[in-house]
C-alpha cells in the first residue's frame, strides 16, 4: 500500500510538471476585438403641442404592457437663489407629498394599488416627475400625476419634515470624505452650489420660496410630456389633452430661457497656444480620524452638451470624443483608472471618472477613495493617466472595446421604457433633433484616437487636485511626490461650503 501511495504521488508530480511545461510553451493570446456593432433604430417619435404650450412626445412599444410617462421641466437648481440652494430639489420632492385633492398617503396608496410607481426630483439642469404603470391602469395613474404637477399643496408639515430629513442627512454625510470632496469641488472647481444645498441653505428655505419656484418654473411651455411603452399615438395625445390641457401658463414677468452663456471664442478641440500644467491647484481638506481619504481631479471647461445656431441646436464637437475618452479613462471596471488603482495595486474598491454636462459648459471629475496613507500615490496615478491621454495615442486594441462599452451601454439603456424616456429627456432638454438617437452609435464609432488626444489636450490640463482625509498620514508623501506644487490646506472644521473662499470668516 505504501509503495502504491508513493507511485501515485510521483505520477501526480509528473502530470503537474508536464502541464506546467505545456503552458509555458503556449504563447499568450491577445483577446479578439469585439465584432461589428449591431445597428440600432429607435421607433418613430411622434410629437404634438397642446394650446397651452406643453409639448407631448410619444414612442410606442407594444411588446410589453407597461408604460412610462415622464414630465420634463426644463429648469432645475441652476435657477435657484444661491443662498437658498436646494429649493428646486425640495419643490420636486414635495410634489408627491400632497395636492389640493390628495394627501401624501392617498398618493402613495393609490399608486401602489395600481401596481405602479411615481418619482420626482431635480438636478442642475431640470426637474420632473415620472410614472411607471401597467398600460390598462394608465388613465388612473395620469390623474394622480397631473394632480401632483398642476395642483401641489406643499403642506407646511411636509415641508418641515423634508427640511429636517434633508438637514439631518447632510449633517451625517458631510462627515464622510467623499461627500465633502463633492461639495468642495462644486465651490472650488465648478463655481456652483450643489443641487441638494447645505444645512444652512436648506434651513433658510420658506414655503413661499417653494411656491414661487413652482409657479415660475413649472409652466406648460417650459415642459415636455414623454410617453414610452404600450400606448398608441392617439391614446397618448388623448390622455395629454384630458389631464394636462387645464395646466395654464402663468405670466411671471420674466422669460424662461435656457441656462446659456456666451460661447463665442471658447475652446473646443483647438490646441492651446501654451500647454498648461496638468495640475493648476492642489487643495487638502484635513479631516482628522477619517477612515479613508477621497482623492479627486476636477476641472470645469467652457464648452458643453450643445452648440446652437439661429434655428436649432446640435451636439457639440466635444460631446462624443469626451464620452469615448471617459470610457477609456474611468468609465467602468476595465477602464485605466480602475485597472491601475484597484486591480494592479489594490489601493481602492473602485476608481472612475465622469462628465456632468450643462448646455454650454461641463464639469469633469476623476475620483476614488483609498487609505489615507496611499492618498498621495493615488493622486499621482490619476495625474499620470490624464497625462497619458494628452501625450499618447489610444491604440485600437483598447479603443475599439472601449467604444463598444459606450455603444453597448447606450443600446442597453434603450431596451426599457424608462431608459428610452431618459434619453428622450436629454434630447428635449437641450433642444436637439430626436434623430440624434439613431445616429448615436455611428457618432461614437467615428471617434478616433486623434479626436481623444485633441480633446484631452484642449480640456483636461489645468485641473484641480482635491484630497479630503487625515492629512498627517499623507502630507509628507504628497509634498515628496509634488515638490513644485503649492498645496493649500483647510481644516474640515473651518470649511464654509456656502462661501466661494470655502473658509469661515
Amino acid at each position: 500500500m505504501l509503495n502504491f501511495i508513493k507511485l501515485l504521488i510521483i505520477l501526480c508530480l509528473m502530470l503537474t510538471l508536464a502541464a506546467t511545461a505545456l503552458l509555458a510553451q503556449t504563447p499568450t493570446e491577445t483577446p479578439p476585438l469585439p465584432g461589428k456593432a449591431p445597428s440600432l433604430t429607435v421607433p418613430q417619435i411622434r410629437e404634438m403641442t397642446l394650446p397651452n404650450g406643453l409639448k407631448v412626445v410619444v414612442v410606442p412599444r407594444r411588446d410589453i404592457p407597461l408604460v412610462t410617462v415622464s414630465l420634463l421641466v426644463k429648469t432645475g437648481a441652476s435657477y435657484e437663489d444661491d443662498k437658498k440652494a436646494g429649493v428646486a430639489n425640495m419643490t420636486a420632492e414635495l410634489l408627491t407629498k400632497g395636492t389640493e385633492f390628495r394627501t401624501a398617503t392617498d398618493i402613495a396608496s393609490q399608486i401602489e394599488f395600481l401596481g405602479g410607481s411615481i418619482e420626482s426630483g431635480a438636478n442642475w439642469n431640470s426637474s420632473g416627475v415620472t410614472v411607471n404603470v401597467m398600460s390598462d391602469t394608465l388613465g388612473k395613474a395620469l390623474s394622480i400625476m397631473s394632480d401632483v404637477v398642476i395642483r401641489p399643496a406643499f403642506p407646511a408639515k411636509e415641508i418641515a419634515l423634508l427640511k429636517k430629513q434633508t438637514v439631518d442627512g447632510l449633517n451625517v454625510s458631510l462627515k464622510q470624505p467623499g461627500t465633502v470632496l463633492s461639495y468642495v469641488a462644486s465651490r472650488y472647481s465648478f463655481d456652483e452650489h450643489t443641487t441638494v444645498g447645505t444645512p444652512q441653505t436648506v434651513q433658510r428655505i420658506l414655503r413661499n420660496d417653494i411656491l414661487e419656484f413652482h409657479r415660475e418654473q413649472y409652466q406648460p411651455d417650459n415642459s415636455v410630456l414623454i410617453f414610452t411603452g404600450d400606448i398608441s399615438e392617439k391614446q397618448a395625445f388623448g390622455f395629454a389633452r384630458l389631464f394636462f390641457s387645464s395646466w395654464q401658463k402663468i405670466e411671471v414677468g420674466k422669460e424662461i430661457i435656457a441656462d446659456i452663456v456666451d460661447a463665442t471664442n471658447l475652446s473646443g478641440l483647438s490646441m492651446p497656444d501654451k500647454k498648461p500644467p496638468t495640475i493648476n491647484r492642489m487643495l487638502v481638506v484635513d479631516l482628522p480620524n477619517s477612515g479613508q481619504a477621497a482623492v479627486g481631479y476636477t476641472k470645469r471647461f467652457y464648452e458643453g452638451r450643445i452648440i446652437c445656431g439661429e434655428e436649432n441646436c446640435e451636439s457639440s464637437e466635444i460631446y462624443y470624443p469626451a464620452n469615448v475618452l471617459n470610457s477609456v479613462l474611468g468609465g467602468g471596471y476595465s477602464s485605466r483608472l480602475n485597472q491601475e488603482i484597484r486591480l494592479k495595486r489594490g489601493l481602492s474598491y473602485g476608481a472612475g471618472s465622469g462628465f456632468d454636462w450643462r448646455g454650454f459648459d461641463t464639469n469633469f471629475s476623476a475620483r476614488t477613495q483609498t487609505k489615507n496613507e496611499s492618498a498621495a500615490e493615488v493622486a499621482d496615478l490619476i495625474k499620470i493617466e490624464i497625462e497619458k491621454l494628452i501625450n499618447d495615442s489610444v491604440l485600437d486594441v483598447e479603443l475599439v472595446p472601449r467604444k463598444a462599452v459606450v455603444t453597448g451601454g447606450f443600446g442597453l439603456g434603450l431596451q426599457t421604457n424608462e431608459g428610452l424616456a431618459a434619453r428622450l429627456r436629454d434630447i428635449y432638454l437641450f433642444n436637439l433633433n430626436p434623430d440624434e438617437l439613431n445616429s448615436y452609435l455611428n457618432n461614437v464609432n467615428k471617434v478616433t484616437d486623434m479626436d481623444i488626444k485633441a480633446f484631452a489636450t484642449a480640456n483636461l490640463s489645468g485641473g484641480d487636485v482635491i484630497i479630503v482625509g487625515d492629512s498627517k498620514l499623507f502630507m509628507a508623501d504628497l509634498k515628496k511626490r509634488f515638490p513644485n506644487q503649492k498645496i493649500e490646506t483647510i481644516k474640515a472644521s473651518d470649511l464654509d461650503l456656502n462661501s466661494a473662499t470655502l473658509r469661515k470668516r
